[in-house]
């Protein structure tokens, strides 16, 4: 597969046949990591994050690491000259003059589209807002189909917060696209997925999908669980959130009620929305979700720096 240099700034940026292959060079970095150690020596990574993270900028991170590269950059906003008021644009372009290939988490939608106009290396959007998270969708991608086999003819239920979630948007987009895919969305009325995913994803790509409140209901039906955590940095005011917050909470007698092949995803970090007695559960796939991103970034940087596969 031949794919020139680009950005990553949403999933739609990959055809499913580019995304097919991405997942299949991280199967591969996972059953042969040692014979990736060195393919990006003398290769930066620049980690712009003007949002907190933890395992998304530790996942970058320890992807190019894992490749032979080095990584720069800051981890908040105040770290960095943004707390002087310089732009993305500027600073991208400075940026571009110390790295090779950078990630950006901003709390503007759009900030990374921003800087892919003004860049001259590589650009991945490690998170805008409530936009679009597409390397988490990558991850989930490849977790669900390391786990299932596949990425068609799957009923997938997304559970909580699906009005700001980033990565539930993304992947609705993704998943969209796969031949047999069919949702149930779990939210209250208030946290429902906004129209535009409703209107032109679903309903424009004549999606199978329903819309419920009951948590218990849903278990039944489904090959994967994507649970959410509300986010209380979404929120305008603290009374709302903490309405919210509890409203559905993942417990050892709630996954009695799922098959036996469903497995549980979250992104996370989470709060209170998966009890720790669902860790034991071998349905629960979450911790393996996160070492899953790390194979995923590190075939993404090297698919974006246009970095050969060792023979």
């Amino acid at each position: 597969m031949e794919i020139i240099m680009r950005h990553l700034l949403n999933p739609l940026d990959f055809s499913t046949e580019e995304i097919d292959a991405l997942l299949d060079l991280a199967s591969d970095i996972e059953a042969n990591p040692t014979s990736y150690k060195t393919v990006c020596s003398g290769k930066k990574l620049a980690t712009l994050f003007y949002e907190p993270s933890t395992r998304t900028r530790l996942s970058f991170e320890s992807a190019m690491l894992n490749l032979g590269g080095s990584v720069l950059g800051f981890a908040s906003a105040d770290s960095s000259s943004a707390a002087k008021g310089e732009s993305v644009a500027d600073t991208i372009r400075v940026i571009s003059c110390f790295a090779d290939i950078c990630a950006i988490r901003h709390p503007k939608e759009g900030a990374p589209m921003v800087a892919a106009l003004h860049s001259s290396i590589p650009v991945i959007n490690a998170g805008d807002g409530g936009h679009q998270h597409p390397t988490q969708t990558l991850t989930d991608l490849m977790t669900i189909r390391s786990l299932k086999g596949r990425l068609s003819n799957l009923t997938v239920g997304l559970c909580g917060d699906l009005k700001f979630g980033r990565t539930v948007h993304s992947l609705i987009h993704a998943l969209a696209r796969y031949t047999g895919i069919r949702f149930i969305l779990i939210s209250p009325p208030e946290l429902k997925v906004p129209d535009y995913i409703r209107e032109d994803v679903l309903k424009a790509r004549r999606i199978e999908y329903r819309e419920v409140q009951n948590l218990d209901e849903a278990m039944p039906h489904l090959d994967i669980l994507y649970m959410t955590r509300v986010q209380r940095e979404r929120f305008f005011n603290e009374e709302d959130y903490i309405r919210m917050k509890d409203c559905y909470i993942l417990d050892r007698a709630k996954m009695k009620l799922a098959r036996e092949d469903m497995f549980v995803l979250h992104p996370l970090p989470r709060v209170n929305e998966i009890s720790t007695e669902v860790d034991d559960d071998p349905r629960a796939a979450y911790f393996r979700q996160v070492q899953y991103g790390v194979y995923v970034r590190m075939a993404l940087i090297m698919t974006l720096l246009e970095v050969e596969k060792p023979c």
